[in-house]
Formats: C-alpha cells, sequence, structure tokens
C-alpha cells in the first residue's frame, strides 16, 4: 500500500534523523510540473535552527508517518533558493483555482496528496478541492485525481491567500518578513494586500529596503499611505525616503497630515544622525502623571519593547515637538514604586540628551555608555523632538543586507539531486 501524505498538513512536521535528534520542521513542499504524467514532488524545504530554511532531497527521506519525516541524517545547510522549474506547494499552489477536466465547473485547491509510488519515488496524486457553490457538487470538498483538474502548473489568477494567511497568523513580524522573501511577486502581494495595515506596516518594517519598496510600490496608492500612517514614524520615512521622489510626494499628500508632518520633519536630517533615527513618538508624559499612567502607557502593543523601558518626561505640550524636557523615567525605578507617585518626584536629570545632529557614533557610544535602550532627541531650547532606541541604531550599524546573510556553513552536505 502506497504512502499518501498531503502536502498542507506535513507543515510544521518535525523532521529527525535516525538516532532521534530533531533537525528542524517542514515548511513547504517542492514539486516538478511536467509535460507528461503527474507532477513530481522532489523535496521538502525544513527549517533548521536560526529561522534559516533549506532544500531536503526526498531521496534522503526515510519515513513520513506518525507526524514526523525521518532523515539519513544528511542534510545540506545551504540557505534554499528556488528554482525556476520548482513549485511549492503550500506558497504557491494552495488557494489556487482549477477547474475539472470534464468540463463540470472549477474549484479552489485546499491540500494537495503526495504518494511514494516506489522508494523514493514521490508524485502529486490527488487534489483536495472545495468546488463552486454554482456548480454541479454544489460547494463540496471533493478528492480527485490530479489528472482530473487543469490550471495546478498556470492558474494563479484569482489565487486567494488564506492558506498562507493561516501558516503567518502566529508568527512575529520578522517571521513573516522571511516567508515574504520566497514567495514569487504576485503571491507576496496577495498576501499583502490581504493583511491588515498594522500587521503590514510590522512586517514591512522587517524586509529590507528593495523589498520594502517593491510591495508598497505595488499597493494601491490609498492603502499604502494608510499603512504608512500606521507605522513607526521613523521606519515611515526610511522607507519614504527610498521611494521615487515623485511617488513620496503623492503618499505623503495622501497620509493623515499629523502622521505626513512627522514623516516630513525626520525627512529632513540625514538618516544617519540622531533626528534621521529618532522616532517622534517616544512615551512622553508630564511630570504630574503618575507610575499608573506611565506603567499603562509602557503596556501599549504600538510601542517596541527599547521604547517601553523610558518614559520621557517633559512640559506640555506632550506631542513632539513638545515643552521644554526635563529628564527620563526608567521603567525599572517606576516598578518599585507606588502606582500613585507623580514621575516629577522619580525623574532622573542626569541623562543628557542628543543634538538632532549628532552622528550615529555619538549616539551609540552614549547608549553603551550608559546602557540605555533609548535616548532623548531635543533642539536647541530643550524642546524633546523625539528619542532613538538601540534597536535603530543597530539596524544602521549592521550590514545592509544582514537580515539575509547566510550563516555559517559548516553542517553536512547532500547535493540538490539527492
Amino acid at each position: 500500500m502506497r504512502t499518501r501524505v498531503f502536502a498542507g498538513r506535513l507543515a510544521g512536521t518535525g523532521v529527525f534523523d535516525p538516532i532521534g535528534d530533531r533537525v528542524g520542521k517542514v515548511h513547504d513542499v517542492v514539486v516538478l510540473f511536467r509535460l507528461v504524467g503527474p507532477p513530481l514532488a522532489v523535496g521538502l524545504v525544513i527549517e533548521v535552527s536560526g529561522k534559516k530554511r533549506v532544500f531536503l532531497p526526498l531521496t534522503r527521506v526515510t519515513s513520513i508517518a506518525n507526524g514526523q519525516v525521518i532523515t539519513t541524517g544528511l542534510v545540506n545547510i545551504r540557505r534554499f533558493s528556488q528554482r525556476s522549474t520548482e513549485t511549492l506547494v503550500i506558497s504557491e499552489i494552495l488557494d489556487r483555482r482549477v477547474s475539472f477536466k470534464d468540463g463540470s465547473g472549477s474549484a479552489v485547491v485546499i491540500d494537495l496528496a503526495i504518494e511514494e509510488y516506489r522508494r523514493a519515488d514521490w508524485r502529486v496524486s490527488h487534489a483536495y478541492v472545495r468546488t463552486d457553490r454554482d456548480g454541479p457538487h454544489g460547494g463540496e470538498s471533493l478528492i480527485v485525481p490530479v489528472g482530473d483538474v487543469i490550471g495546478l502548473a498556470t492558474g494563479k489568477e484569482g489565487q486567494a491567500a488564506t492558506a498562507l494567511l493561516a501558516r503567518i497568523a502566529h508568527l512575529k513580524p520578522a517571521d513573516v518578513a522571511e516567508v515574504f522573501r520566497e514567495l514569487p511577486g504576485d503571491r507576496r502581494l496577495a498576501v499583502a494586500t490581504a493583511l491588515n495595515d498594522e500587521r503590514l506596516a510590522d512586517v514591512l518594517s522587517e524586509l529590507g529596503d528593495e523589498e520594502r519598496v517593491a510591495i508598497l510600490s505595488d499597493l494601491d496608492l490609498d492603502r499604502a499611505a494608510d499603512v504608512l500612517d500606521v507605522m513607526q514614524p521613523d521606519d515611515a520615512a526610511d522607507l519614504v525616503a527610498e521611494l521615487p521622489s515623485s511617488h513620496a510626494a503623492l503618499l505623503l499628500e495622501r497620509m493623515d497630515p499629523e502622521e505626513a508632518e512627522d514623516v516630513r520633519r525626520l525627512l529632513a536630517y540625514d538618516e544617519r544622525t540622531a533626528g534621521g533615527l529618532m522616532t517622534t513618538e517616544p512615551i512622553i508624559l508630564g511630570p504630574d502623571a503618575t507610575v499608573a499612567h506611565a506603567l499603562a502607557s509602557a503596556r501599549r502593543t504600538s510601542v517596541t519593547p527599547a521604547l517601553a523601558a523610558t518614559i520621557f518626561v517633559t512640559r506640555p505640550p506632550l506631542e513632539s515637538p513638545t515643552g521644554r524636557y526635563l529628564g527620563v523615567v526608567h521603567l525599572q525605578r517606576a516598578l518599585r514604586e507606588p502606582p500613585s507617585t507623580l514621575l516629577g518626584q522619580i525623574i532622573d536629570t542626569d541623562i543628557d540628551p542628543l543634538s538632532p545632529e549628532d552622528g550615529m557614533g555619538s549616539v551609540a557610544k552614549r547608549l553603551a555608555t550608559y546602557n540605555l535602550t533609548a535616548l532623548p532627541v531635543v533642539d536647541d531650547s530643550r524642546l524633546l523632538l523625539g528619542a532613538v532606541s538601540i534597536d535603530d541604531v543597530l539596524d544602521h550599524l549592521l550590514p545592509d543586507d544582514w537580515r539575509t546573510t547566510e550563516d555559517d556553513e559548516t553542517d553536512m552536505r547532500v547535493e540538490r539531486n539527492g
């Protein structure tokens, strides 16, 4: 009896070597479409340590059963790079619209089954589909031989992003960004379009300049402006700065006026200065605010961990550029005080603020010297303009391609052809 496995259900399955040590988990299934005969299943994309995805030929798989994949123990840890002849089942085929060869209607692919015909000879055998409600099968879910449907290899029109959205729903933005990097352009745009503004903004902040510019440029102008509105102002400014000037101007006109003004102010500074690095939306409170108020502000999900550790205290107004900067309250200190304590009673006035013209080196040195995660930036009148956080400094100190730089490749390898 042949082993039949549904590709969608393989996602997240643990991959183990012969002695039971975990190698990684399944991310996707790689298939090759042929002119004649069913598609061949040639390998798995597996996620190993450090969220790195590598190729595991099915010739190196000895068993797929009981919720686990067993390998021969040899894994090529070179990062997976999809070839033009290869198709990823989960990323590219699920949710694809196909037609029945007998002309009885169309359906959407829910999953694909692969079967081992002979040792290490895996083929796509069946499609699990959901038919259209107005067709002869009336919205049924069916398992049909793969030869009974047309459009698996080419039917990208109308392809939804339902399966991919379900897979990434609980991933962190940095991990969703990794998924985005591996998607073809049309699928990446489909997923980006389906994400809500806040989620897409977080993902774009984790992508490289070229990738996020491509995505934002493909979005409808109003949708792109909405996404920029909910991004941290410094991230939005970095992204707008990479766009063609004409496109950037159109987006700034469509943005919320207050958000656009913040972005314009940041664009006025060199990107490698405190002014170019800062966000205009740190936690800012007055000296008469209580510790309870400060802790509630730090709990907001829109505040990054690096910024949540510091409350900046100023005179009114409390939106940048604020009234006169007074000092900071460290979250650790606030946690030691009664909730009713006023921030003015526990303020730290020993943290010297940055000037917006201070260079990257000065900013990094100041953060390291005082073991801080954020520093205030003030103008000549000591009005608070914003704050520089350590994560933004690291982003600029690391090489431009740090998100996609290969890890050490010293593990055992097998060739792509098995």
